[in-house]
């Protein structure tokens, strides 16, 4: 299948490897012309304007967006839309607010083109081992773009969750559900790291990963970054929030759902930046792992 993919990051570089690798032919588009290039030496085809990149479209177009959420994707479908016509679809499969996304299918419903929001989840590691993948939109358009997400995704990672926004409001969750576990491993682990007993805390996250009930792929990368640096000296306790947390509680309050874990990790992310605490360099140390998310060093 033929697909255009708009900015070539950590993730969507990755994921436009993936899909060549899985036979798909890659319009690839970027502003950084380096970007560019890494993915043409990969099998991908380069384009180097925005014109360029719909005019080497097949129509209908099928064009991915893999950049930050807000202004950058209305700024990138408003660049795109003088070029596009009826029955071209645009997918989102950044971390876009879904009540954004709802919004941009209307937007171009109006217009006949389609929109798909894709909730991706797999960070750094999706090229290996495939990309969680949570889409919303026309039922008919996801069956049609059916191959790209069975590409994309490992086996049964791949999830049509209902109509626009669907997608992008499980990813939504998803990410609030991510924050509130590991400020759960963050605070374990700083108390295991308090006791009397000098613990080496790469083995007992090692440990917990055979058979416990708190094994997951967080406590395997929490291992890793141990087995990295023991003590965590090397990073600040300084957490970044990106957007989906503070959504995840501003939607637990709009319908009087009383998320108090996930709100506390939220806010336990705001006290990061004024003090130095161990859970707060392991989290940092997680999201660092899992996502290549810049970390301040200590």
């Amino acid at each position: 299948m033929e697909l255009g993919m708009i900015g070539l990051g950590r993730m969507g570089a990755n994921m436009t490897e993936r899909l060549v690798r899985g036979g798909h032919r890659v319009i690839s588009y970027d502003r950084s012309a380096e970007a560019i290039q890494r993915v043409v030496d990969k099998g991908a085809v380069g384009a180097h304007s925005l014109a360029d990149f719909v005019k080497q479209l097949s129509l209908p177009r099928a064009i991915w967006l893999m950049v930050p959420s807000g202004d950058p994707v209305d700024q990138t479908i408003e660049q795109l839309l003088p070029s596009l016509t009826k029955g071209d679809i645009i997918i989102d499969g950044g971390n876009s607010y879904y009540k954004d996304s709802i919004r941009r299918a209307e937007r171009l419903k109006a217009q006949g083109m389609h929109f798909i929001d894709a909730g991706t989840s797999g960070g750094i590691w999706g090229l290996q081992n495939g990309y969680c993948m949570m889409v919303g939109g026309e039922k008919a358009i996801v069956d049609k773009l059916e191959p790209i997400f069975l590409t994309l995704a490992p086996k049964d990672g791949y999830l049509h969750a209902g109509a626009n926004g669907a997608g992008h409001f499980v990813k939504m969750i998803h990410n609030g559900i991510e924050y509130a576990m590991m400020q759960a491993y963050g605070e374990g682990f700083e108390l295991l790291k308090a006791s009397q007993f000098n613990l080496d805390l790469a083995k007992v996250a090692h440990l917990w990963n055979q058979g416990s009930v708190v094994r997951s792929w967080l406590l395997e990368l929490c291992q890793s970054a141990f087995e990295k640096d023991a003590h965590l000296d090397g990073i600040k306790g300084y957490v970044e929030d990106s957007g989906e947390g503070r959504w995840t509680v501003m939607e637990a309050v709009e319908r009087g759902v009383a998320a108090t874990g996930l709100a506390h990790s939220l806010f336990a992310r705001f006290d990061s930046r004024k003090e130095d605490a161990f859970s707060n360099r392991v989290i940092a140390a997680l999201r660092n792992e899992f996502g290549g998310h810049a970390v301040k060093k200590g």
